[in-house]
């Protein structure tokens, strides 16, 4: 009996989407529904993995220099290119944004070995479309091989997850690793909270009683909201 290959493409038919990604979809729309319930108070392959462990000692520069990390930083660049009407994701330094989210945040382990997986899978499918390396293509090539990709839903999956980094490297704290200077506020006209945080003061390096469980504050304001609204309209009634 013919022994079935192993995962190692985007296209493959009995793909599953990973546990963590649905999970963690879930939550934003948790962070959503709370930040929405608060509105009043305030304005609003098979890489080794052996390269990221050690990277944390390494400076970016040094490690961009090699894979997975010059894959990412490309597809990175790919997706917000650099424009006359905003930010580039070099501008808003995606890749050091990830790179913290990879080495420094305590990003679940599924999800690091997912995104350093695609980068094998996204050179597979260059080499056998273009037989290239997806760094060494054309910003045109590159943008071929990323819609085709988006087709699959192994390949939606990445690309949506380097586009949520993208997004949070361009809103989040500089503290993070990317938006330098405020540079991504200052393109939305946002105004951020303040005191921001600095290294030392970031949210995975706060004690544990200090962090806030968003699911449970949007059950508990969901909870004020429905009894409220009994109350309001039993006095109504009466």
């Amino acid at each position: 009996m013919k022994k079935k290959p192993s995962y190692t493409s985007f296209f493959d038919n009995d793909y599953q989407t990973p546990a963590w990604f649905t999970q963690k979809k879930q939550q934003q729309n948790s962070r959503r529904n709370f930040i929405k319930s608060a509105a009043g108070v305030g304005a609003l392959t098979s890489l080794p993995l052996v390269s990221i462990a050690n990277s944390s000692q390494t400076s970016l520069n040094d490690v961009i220099q090699q894979d997975p990390w010059l894959t990412l930083e490309a597809t990175l660049n790919q997706l917000l290119p650099e424009s006359a009407t905003g930010p580039s994701a070099n501008d808003i330094k995606a890749m050091a944004y990830l790179y913290q989210v990879m080495t420094v945040q305590p990003t679940e382990q599924e999800e690091k070995d997912f995104i350093v997986k695609g980068v094998g899978w996204l050179n597979a499918y260059a080499q056998s479309e273009k037989s290239s390396n997806f760094v060494s293509l054309s910003f045109i090539d590159k943008e071929q091989l990323l819609k085709g990709i988006s087709q699959s839903t192994a390949g939606q999956n990445w690309l949506n997850t380097l586009l949520g980094y993208i997004f949070q490297a361009m809103l989040a704290p500089p503290s993070y690793g990317g938006n330098p200077s405020g540079i991504g506020w200052q393109w939305l006209a946002h105004q951020p909270g303040f005191p921001l945080p600095k290294e030392g003061q970031r949210y995975f390096e706060l004690p544990n009683r200090s962090r806030i469980d968003f699911t449970s504050r949007v059950k508990h304001s969901s909870q004020l909201s429905h009894e409220h609204k009994a109350i309001h309209q039993g006095t109504r009634k009466a």
